[in-house]
């Protein structure tokens, strides 16, 4: 079973800078593919997939002009194409609405980790191109594996948000011997 747990980073100056970079960095590469997908769509091509955008988004990644996209983790652009190219299709699906652009004051500040390269150890940890991060609950996390992390800013705190995997809880396990399904 996978359970979900949110805890609270804390930061030095130097890692929230590097975490707002990241934030920023991950909402122009959904906006920039979410405005890829609608300039297609209205001269009559068909879906891009995100494999190809996250292509073109390498070569423009190596421009002068663009080049600050180095500056942080390239899973964290990769995911945010995925998430717009996810969020195109569920409205041709007719799942949800168009999608919306995001807009740096009206949307929460968010990017994905890669599951792979995050590492936990004694009360911390690693995020890719920012360091190893103090948490403020390091006993609510009971597993070195976890699943589709998210960083994101409430306004007032950093939260680290991921899936881990646990046992079957006790209740479970009881109604199992017992027979209640």
């Amino acid at each position: 079973m996978i359970r979900s747990v949110k805890v609270r980073l804390k930061p030095t100056d130097e890692q929230e800078r590097k975490l707002w970079q990241s934030a920023g960095v991950s909402r122009f590469a959904y906006n920039w593919a979410l405005g890829k997908q609608k300039e297609n769509y209205t001269n009559g091509g068909k879906f891009l997939n995100d494999r190809d955008l996250r292509k073109e988004l390498t070569v423009l990644k190596q421009s002068d002009e663009y080049k600050w996209l180095y500056e942080t983790s390239n899973n964290i652009t990769k995911q945010a194409i995925k998430d717009a190219c996810n969020a195109y299709k569920r409205f041709f699906k007719k799942e949800s609405a168009f999608p919306k652009f995001k807009r740096k004051r009206k949307t929460k500040p968010s990017f994905y980790n890669d599951n792979v390269k995050l590492k936990f150890k004694e009360g911390k940890f690693l995020i890719e191109k920012v360091g190893w991060i103090r948490i403020s609950e390091a006993n609510r996390i009971t597993s070195k594996k976890f699943y589709n992390p998210r960083i994101s800013y409430d306004g007032k705190y950093w939260y680290i948000s991921v899936g881990i995997e646990q046992d079957k809880p006790a209740v479970t396990l009881m109604n199992e011997v017992i027979g209640i399904d």
